[in-house]
């Protein structure tokens, strides 16, 4: 899968706290994106089997609210969520600087 930096946002909300389930809205809070960005991403990650997700049960007249879907990262989605970051981290740090500067004579 290829890792997006809005996908590598989403995946640290997941990982600050795996046990967590994280529904649309609260993801959007944590990483700073908007609806048309998470549930993509979302569908995406579901589709490889990296977050699970499950209707919260409950009444919306006694919630107050309609019901949420809850999204959770799955065991090899936590694996592969840091695996992936960790590559996205180590290929975005600055290398030293080879190159020679050559000024003008």
């Amino acid at each position: 899968m290829r890792l997006t930096i809005p996908m590598a946002k989403v995946l640290s909300v997941f990982l600050s706290d795996v046990e967590a389930a994280r529904y649309g809205v609260d993801l959007m809070e944590h990483s700073g994106l908007g609806s048309g960005t998470i549930y993509p991403i979302l569908q995406k990650l579901q589709a490889a089997g990296w977050v699970s997700s499950s209707w919260e049960e409950g009444d919306p007249a006694a919630l107050g609210r309609p019901v949420r879907r809850y999204y959770l990262l799955t065991p090899d989605g936590a694996e592969q969520a840091r695996h992936k970051l960790a590559e996205l981290h180590r290929s975005t740090m600055t290398a030293p600087s080879t190159a020679r500067v050559v000024r003008p004579a």
